[in-house]
């Protein structure tokens, strides 16, 4: 009668770490809200709400949900009570804008390393993000013109986030330099695609700026494949999310990953001799910056 117990309690275990949780985010006049960023706090798992806001993820339902949107307010939600989200709008107070004249008589590209030696693979749910330090020869091209990225993409067409960071005193990512999300897609096959963001009038800002890749678990970005263990012969279901975004493997003094609803760093005092350079996989990406 214990086996017995103690077979349905193993079961119900199982259940319970393999749940599947379902809802669907909407804004406060109860519109669905795309795209929105759907973290398991703590953990390497996260997911995007379709076009229509629903969403889906695996976790327990005594978890924490963490939902963020570019003009929204940051939500925490238990897993279990995630059938509807509703996110408050942000209400942001914005300066005058001045539009200067544009000359683009000057163009320089900033991000190229000396070795480029690039990698795909999947990064997971997460965002990576590339600093770019400010350099006194950018006065006079302080403006961004285009945003370049390395991708490997086997769909027709993937789409993903482009995330425009400042920099906080302590040299983090800090408040979105848009008020707007940034979606963009690209094409089939392993090229580097240059994005026009001239009309959302980007300064590069005097402390440096990240510029982040934020990959969509959405089912348009989806491609299912079966794959046979060898040892067992069992078929299962391979999901993987495009596109990849390229790596080079590079010396850097720190790097930021943006996971489990928060950014973590990996600066040289987490490497076994410190006294050295650390090398990371950093994305391949660009600017191109004018006047």
């Amino acid at each position: 009668m214990k086996e017995n117990r103690f077979f349905w309690l193993l079961i119900l275990i199982g259940i319970s770490v393999s749940a599947q949780v379902k809802g669907v985010v909407v804004d406060d006049s109860n519109k669905p809200i795309s795209y929105v960023n759907i973290w398991v706090e703590n953990e390497n798992n996260s997911t995007s709400s379709e076009e229509n806001g629903v969403f889906s993820i695996n976790c327990l339902p005594d978890r924490n949900l963490i939902f963020s949107a570019i003009g929204y307010e940051k939500k925490i939600v238990k897993a279990a009570d995630a059938a509807k989200v509703i996110l408050q709008t942000t209400t942001i107070e914005l300066s005058e804008v001045v539009i200067a004249k544009r000359f683009e008589t000057r163009v320089i590209e900033i991000g190229k390393v000396k070795n480029e030696s690039y990698q795909a693979f999947d990064n997971g749910p997460r965002i990576d993000a590339k600093f770019f330090p400010y350099l006194a020869k950018y006065k006079k091209t302080r403006y961004i013109k285009q945003v370049n990225f390395f991708t490997d993409n086997q769909l027709e067409s993937a789409t993903f986030k482009v995330r425009f960071f400042k920099v906080n005193e302590d040299g983090s990512p800090g408040e979105e330099l848009l008020n707007k999300d940034y979606i963009v897609s690209v094409k089939r096959g392993v090229k580097k695609t240059f994005f026009d963001v001239t009309d959302f009038n980007l300064k590069m800002p005097k402390t440096g700026m990240f510029v982040g890749f934020e990959k969509l678990i959405i089912e348009k970005n989806k491609l299912e494949k079966e794959v046979k263990d060898s040892n067992t012969g069992k078929t299962t279901i391979q999901k993987t999310y495009f596109p990849f975004i390229l790596y080079n493997y590079v010396e850097k003094d720190f790097i930021y990953t943006f996971s489990g609803g928060k950014w973590n760093v990996k600066t040289k005092q987490d490497i076994n001799n410190p006294s050295e350079k650390m090398k990371v996989y950093e994305p391949a990406i660009n600017l191109i910056l004018t006047n």
